[in-house]
This record gives C-alpha cells, sequence and structure tokens, in this order.
C-alpha cells in the first residue's frame, strides 16, 4: 500500500498533471465567464434585434418540453469559447514563428584551416596564414 501511494503522489505532483489541473481550473472559470457574457449581455441584445427572448423558446410534444432557447445559447457560448481558444492558440502560435525566426543562424562566412585550425574565409581556395591549399 505505501509503495502504491508513493507512485500516486510522484503521478500527482507531476508537471504535467499539476499543468493541466491549473489548466482545467482556468478553463472552468473562463467557460463561467463567457457563459455570463452570453447569457446576460449577448442574449439580451440578441433578442432586442430579433425581438425573441431565447430563455423562452421551448416546444412541448406530449408531455416533454424542449428548451432549444437554452440549446442555441450553449452553441453560442461554444462558439465564443472556441474563437477564444482559436484566437490564443493563433497568436502563440505567431509567438513561436517570431521566435523560430529570430533563433535561424545565418549560413557561416568563416571556416577552420584543417592544416593550421586557423580562422579563415569559407570561400578561400588557399590558407592565408600557412598557404596551405584547400579543397
Amino acid at each position: 500500500m505505501k509503495k502504491f501511494m508513493e507512485e500516486f503522489k510522484e503521478f500527482a505532483l507531476k508537471g504535467n498533471v499539476m499543468d493541466m489541473a491549473v489548466g482545467i481550473i482556468i478553463g472552468a472559470a473562463f467557460t463561467a465567464i463567457v457563459t455570463s457574457l452570453v447569457s446576460d449581455i449577448i442574449s439580451p441584445l440578441l433578442g432586442l434585434i430579433v425581438k425573441v427572448n431565447f430563455a423562452d423558446l421551448k416546444a412541448t410534444v406530449g408531455g416533454a418540453t424542449f428548451m432549444y432557447g437554452n440549446f442555441i445559447m450553449a452553441v453560442i457560448n461554444f462558439l465564443l469559447i472556441a474563437l477564444v481558444l482559436f484566437l490564443i492558440i493563433r497568436s502563440i502560435n505567431k509567438l513561436g514563428d517570431i521566435r523560430k525566426k529570430d533563433e535561424e543562424v545565418a549560413a557561416p562566412t568563416t571556416k577552420i584551416c584543417p592544416y593550421c585550425k586557423s580562422e579563415i574565409s569559407v570561400d578561400a581556395v588557399r590558407c592565408p596564414h600557412c598557404t596551405s591549399e584547400l579543397e
């Protein structure tokens, strides 16, 4: 049992697990913000534009009531979250591309003479230091 607890502790405290936990918590908070934005701001604005209160949209078939207005708002929530995640990932990818460009090294302009080990031009056919012919 002690070995099991040690393995579990090692697993739970790994960087990836902790990063994932932080991501889930932030994601839940972000979802709450977007849900509030949709239900408290966007839904009333859409209601003014199309003259419909989405919370009132429902259909009753037999004894079952289908709240399709809530479903529409959930779809809008999803689309907004997907849009924000797309923008965040796109920004991160652009930053990565900028870093790659900054890290790219220009082609070398010098080389080392194989005979005297002096630094010489890449185009040199004879070493200016030891006068050896280069290939």
